[in-house]
């Protein structure tokens, strides 16, 4: 029996992402790679890079590169790459992603582009500079639109600052990009997402009487579902990069 709560046992990826839209996702952007030419995935923040290598599986021609500061994440990555026989095609770094140089035909920032600035406005024009003209950025970003009942005093103020999906948008328009694809996480996507982070904690508590784990546990479930639930959303949007840039 281990003796601390799961590290992500229960999530597929770290983002409210179904398995359903990420293999829509991951074929759209494999569809651009499959032009016969060696192409470069580039995933910053990358965690255990499940969608990275998703990407890669679907495009033979393709090599990845997941780039993260967590080694327990990155060695996840690593097995699931040899699990599936793409370890000679997709590697796992651990360094900061502000160090990446790229250029990579597309680029994958998912919930870290504070890496790049103190706002997504400051990161889009740093991960421009990381895509091949051509290519495209896959940006996913925290969004902040009240759909019903919300308790912002009970949030970080951070999450409440997030822009809408409009604003993001027009923020990437404004950087130079294309939206070539512009999607949002649902309900069900968001409930499995934070059911599935507290299931680390949950699971722990049902054998063992930890007070410091259960008030963690229940603070968070009390933001979420007092909180943001109302609010806080996900944004996915696929940013082409014009080939003439």
């Amino acid at each position: 029996m281990s003796d601390a709560p799961g590290f992500y046992e229960h999530l597929t990826f770290n983002a409210p992402l179904s398995d359903a839209r990420a293999d829509a996702l991951a074929s759209r952007l494999a569809a651009r790679l499959d032009t016969g030419s060696p192409s470069v995935v580039l995933d910053l923040g990358c965690g255990w890079g499940e969608l990275l290598v998703r990407v890669v599986d679907r495009a033979p021609g393709a090599s990845g590169v997941g780039i993260d500061t967590d080694e327990r994440h990155l060695e996840r990555g690593r097995a699931r790459a040899a699990r599936l026989g793409l370890d000679a095609r997709v590697a796992f770094e651990n360094r900061p992603a502000a160090e990446v140089t790229g250029p990579a035909d597309v680029v994958v920032c998912i919930g870290s582009s504070h890496a790049f600035g103190e706002s997504v406005a400051d990161a889009l024009p740093a991960l421009r500079r990381l895509v091949r003209p051509g290519g495209c950025l896959v940006l996913g970003e925290g969004t902040w639109e009240e759909r019903g009942p919300s308790e912002p005093h009970r949030v970080w103020d951070d999450v409440v600052a997030l822009p809408s999906v409009a604003v993001l948008t027009d923020l990437a328009v404004a950087a130079g990009y294309r939206p070539l694809w512009v999607e949002t996480a649902n309900e069900d996507e968001l409930f499995a997402f934070e059911s599935g982070y507290l299931a680390d904690l949950e699971e722990w508590l049902m054998v063992h009487d930890d007070v410091e784990v259960r008030t963690r546990a229940d603070k968070h479930r009390s933001r979420w579902l007092h909180g943001y639930r109302n609010a806080f959303g996900f944004a996915y949007l696929t940013l082409g990069v014009p080939a003439y840039s």
